[in-house]
């Protein structure tokens, strides 16, 4: 079983920065696509940055210029470096892996906490 563990979530002011991580259980590589989603207490979960198995990379406007997704092979491990933050960036951040196959499987961390102060 896939597993997913997010860290570096914290309290940060506005217009700091923070640096997630994500640790997979296998080969990154062994993933078509591995993304980064957030959610805040009563919303819909939101796509913050994603990129495929051949480095491709995609970000929504709310994010774009500021959040950068990366990942580290050898370490099997994702990356979100996301600068000048704004309060609207309090979430808890999660982790998503996707895997297909004969049929396509997601995976998802249990998530850490990102809380922008203004």
């Amino acid at each position: 079983q896939v597993q997913l563990v997010e860290s570096g979530g914290r309290l940060v002011q506005a217009g700091g920065s923070l640096r997630l991580s994500c640790l997979a259980s296998e080969s990154v590589n062994n993933f078509n696509v591995m993304a980064w989603y957030r959610q805040a207490p009563g919303k819909q979960r939101e796509l913050v940055a994603d990129m495929t198995r051949y480095g491709s990379t995609y970000y929504p406007d709310s994010v774009k210029g500021r959040f950068t997704i990366s990942r580290d092979n050898a370490l099997n491990t994702l990356y979100l470096q996301m600068d000048n933050l704004k309060f609207e960036d309090t979430a808890t951040y999660l982790c998503s892996a996707r895997q297909i196959k004969a049929t396509t499987v997601d995976y998802w961390g249990q998530g850490t906490q990102v809380t922008v102060s203004s």
